[in-house]
């Protein structure tokens, strides 16, 4: 004889308990003020020079160093800056020295937000063409005395002098001026002129 299995109890729809996922938290933001004239330190990633940088060039930067403020990181390490030239003078090839500067506007952080800021100016400045050009000019001049007193005696010599100094003057404007340059890798530090904000999870 075969025993009927009993029958597996049901249980109502309605009494099956229905789990809903708590719902994720919120984060929370706070915001952390970095005052002014607190100091960020730069590498500079793209290179310039006073000679082929134009004005509103782009230049870019890496920060080098956690900036922190209330005990927090406001700035980490490896954000970019961003700027732009704000002077290119080629300079002159007896005595003015080749000027480059850049100004840095916007601080674009690890998550991609960009921020604007106002940064003091970097300088850069050529090596003066003075002292080289006196060189120049003067070398060639004793050169150009002693050819003239070996083929004329002391009025070649000051004829010799004469032209040997023209010659080297000439060299000297024919020659490269010594430009400004920021090359790619030169560690800097700007100075914020005004206070920027930071928004941060808490």
């Amino acid at each position: 004889m075969v025993v009927p299995e009993p029958p597996v109890p049901t249980v109502p729809v309605a009494e099956i308990p229905v789990v809903v996922p708590a719902a994720a938290p919120e984060p929370e933001w706070i915001d952390l003020a970095i005052p002014a004239e607190s100091v960020i330190g730069l590498q500079i990633t793209s290179s310039h020079t006073s000679d082929r940088a134009r004005l509103e060039d782009r230049v870019d930067a890496r920060v080098t160093r956690d900036v922190r403020t209330g005990g927090r990181v406001a700035i980490p390490a490896g954000s970019r800056m961003e700027g732009v030239v704000t002077v290119a003078e080629r300079g002159g090839k007896i005595r003015e020295r080749a000027r480059l500067a850049v100004r840095f506007h916007t601080l674009v952080l690890l998550d991609g937000t960009r921020v604007p800021v106002q940064t003091d100016t970097i300088y850069r400045e050529g090596e003066s063409p003075a002292a080289e050009s006196s060189a120049k000019i003067g070398g060639a001049a004793v050169g150009g005395a002693l050819l003239g007193a070996i083929l004329g005696g002391g009025k070649g010599a000051a004829i010799g002098g004469s032209i040997g100094a023209a010659s080297g003057t000439a060299v000297v404007m024919a020659g490269d001026r010594n430009a400004a340059v920021l090359p790619a890798g030169s560690s800097v530090t700007v100075r914020l002129h005004a206070p920027v904000t930071i928004t941060v999870e808490r």
